[in-house]
């Protein structure tokens, strides 16, 4: 019984050495040192892994798109290319946007012209609101009145609209 306890701590020793010893030796003949930056990893090596890493995702999210193209044909009654159409619009009608909003904050405007242009698209949604009987005029205003007064959170739900690293 003991030899067996033995033989059996032994061989458990020598797998777990095997496991430690093994990734050791694969680091130091895959690693010629640290580059001068202390990266272990080539600016080339890395634009590869980069590459491939994105080419990953792009594939990730083509099989997503596909599959929600044919449950959604599926529920909806119509054809998956009708369906795949209508996502590929949305995705460019979000990425539009985006590029949109990275060039309107890259602009040189100042940031109170900024919050003047956020004033006046609020106002227009307040009176588009009026307008449908959403909201009275005495509503709008208070809102509007808010919104001046800086009482309101802006974009992030925070006072002013920066992030607290940001001021």
């Amino acid at each position: 019984m003991k030899t067996r306890r033995i033989r059996v701590s032994l061989a458990v020793a020598g797998v777990a050495g095997l496991g430690l010893l093994f990734p050791a030796v694969a680091l130091a003949e895959g690693n010629d040192g640290p580059s001068a930056n202390g990266s272990s990893v080539s600016q080339e090596e890395g634009s590869e892994r980069a590459e491939e890493h994105r080419k990953h995702r792009e594939e990730r999210r083509e099989q997503r798109d596909k599959e929600l193209a044919v449950s959604l044909a599926a529920d909806l009654g119509v054809s998956e290319d009708k369906v795949t159409e209508a996502l590929e619009k949305f995705r460019k009608a979000k990425q539009d946007e985006r590029a949109e909003a990275r060039e309107e904050r890259s602009s040189a405007e100042s940031q109170e012209e900024r919050a003047t242009k956020r004033q006046e698209r609020l106002k227009e949604r307040l009176d588009d609101a009026v307008a449908e009987g959403e909201l009275t005029r005495e509503q709008a205003d208070a809102v509007l009145a808010a919104a001046e007064a800086g009482a309101l959170p802006g974009p992030g739900g925070r006072p002013g609209g920066q992030h607290p690293a940001h001021r």
